[in-house]
């Protein structure tokens, strides 16, 4: 007897439905048709300028004091946005907010934010703080984006976070596998290490 499908046939589903859903990320994205695992990730790094990231933790914690992080739009204008508009200063590229795509029914909406650069790497806000179903929302969105960019890496990469939590998911388009990275990452404590990984995201 076949079990009962997540995803119905004929309904319409954006990425931040898939946030909603109460079943496990493996559930989900076998209806998808993608399979998935944890595992401490190899990130690619770029060295970058001491003073670079010296500075921007000047900012991000002077934020941290002067901000309560009480809202999704408060910890995207005191925390993720600075970062993500430094690695693009870093990285010479541009930054895309509210990136829509439109794949399928089942696959569409906006990505929060969406880095280019012919390499793809997506960050992603969690909603309510809620990293496990935010990471969930993120490998449907790199599905999504897989089969929306022309581009004959074999790998995308994604991030989901609170602003102050980062997790990294790894999308391989070939085996159709995505892998959540089991380390997470802390700012403004781990902040330096974080730049040099999303640096060397669109750098490799």
């Amino acid at each position: 007897m076949n079990r009962p499908r997540i995803i119905q046939p004929g309904q319409s589903y954006t990425f931040s439905k898939y946030f909603d859903l109460p079943f496990s990320p493996e559930d989900i994205l076998a209806e998808i048709g993608c399979t998935y695992g944890r595992e401490r990730l190899p990130l690619p790094k770029t060295e970058v300028v001491a003073n670079k990231t010296e500075q921007l933790q000047q900012v991000i914690e002077r934020n941290l004091r002067r901000v309560q992080l009480l809202s999704e739009d408060a910890r995207k204008q005191a925390i993720i946005a600075p970062i993500l508009l430094e690695v693009c200063e870093i990285a010479q590229t541009q930054l895309n907010i509210e990136y829509a795509i439109n794949v399928s029914d089942q696959l569409k909406g906006n990505l929060d934010y969406y880095i280019d650069k012919g390499k793809g790497l997506l960050v992603i806000e969690a909603k309510q703080a809620d990293l496990s179903r935010g990471f969930t929302q993120l490998a449907v969105e790199l599905i999504a984006l897989d089969q929306w960019i022309n581009s004959d890496k074999s790998l995308l990469y994604g991030a989901v976070t609170t602003g102050e939590d980062w997790r990294f998911a790894k999308y391989n388009r070939q085996e159709k596998h995505i892998t959540e990275d089991l380390k997470l990452y802390r700012v403004p404590e781990e902040l330096p290490e974080l730049i040099e990984i999303l640096v060397g995201i669109l750098s490799n």
